[in-house]
């Protein structure tokens, strides 16, 4: 027999929706949220919603990785597999996966204000974060710090890509661009920055210094991360940009 527990037979004070609507959904469990798209519970273990979300994760976390790096890229046939997930529930997931992709991964309009390494790191999460290969691009701004566009310059490999400077302020020339913000993202997730970041970051601002073009920022995007090298170094304390 199969056994069903819907998320109305847990106490109220202890059901996600009312707890997500009370605290805010960043306050609950990743299992918890699981829960809310499930719904019900199922299983010969009389799982509740929430039980089947721990279980979910503790599947998920057999492949030695985090469990939400899994479910980030797992397919429906591979969530069906786990014991207690059937074609509803396992698309239902799929779904809120790929909608978190969309609306994290969603570019700024032109024009919008670029004032910090966040929203710079979010122009560029389009083109550069959870990427299987190395891409170094540029955000093209204003003298107001608006947005003027994104590029692509460069794809590597899974571990490394080329940037040249003189590459690099050619695309700013040609877009008419009076600042510039570049970043690269490191397939690995870790987001430090290695020698050659820094050794390069080096030459990009003294070629900015020449052009008379201020470089605002490196930043090195992975797996929902950044890092901004202009507030973690005294890279540009060396090489002032007069922005």
């Amino acid at each position: 027999m199969t056994y069903s527990l819907r998320i109305a037979d847990i106490p109220q004070s202890e059901r996600p929706r009312e707890r997500l609507m009370a605290l805010g959904a960043k306050n609950l469990a990743t299992a918890e949220l699981i829960a809310i798209l499930l719904g019900t519970g199922q299983g010969k273990g009389k799982l509740s919603a929430v039980g089947l979300g721990q279980h979910i994760l503790q599947e998920l976390s057999k492949h030695q990785r985090d469990p939400l790096e899994v479910l980030r890229d797992i397919s429906p046939k591979e969530l069906i597999q786990i014991h207690g997930i059937g074609q509803a529930k396992a698309t239902t997931i799929i779904a809120a996966v790929e909608l978190g992709k969309r609306a994290f991964l969603s570019k700024p309009a032109e024009s919008t204000i670029i004032d910090s390494p966040g929203s710079a790191a979010a122009a560029l999460s389009h083109d550069l974060m959870w990427q299987s290969q190395e891409r170094f691009a540029v955000l093209l701004l204003d003298a107001k710090n608006r947005l003027l566009g994104t590029q692509v310059l460069t794809i590597g490999t899974a571990t490394e890509t080329l940037a040249n400077p003189r590459d690099i302020f050619r695309e700013v020339l040609r877009q008419g661009a009076t600042r510039v913000i570049i970043a690269h993202n490191h397939p690995t997730g870790i987001v430090e920055p290695s020698r050659e970041d820094i050794s390069l970051t080096q030459q990009l601002l003294q070629a900015a210094q020449l052009l008379c073009i201020p470089l605002l920022d490196h930043l090195i995007l992975g797996d929902g991360n950044h890092q901004s090298l202009r507030l973690t170094t005294t890279l540009w304390d060396e090489y002032p940009q007069g922005d």
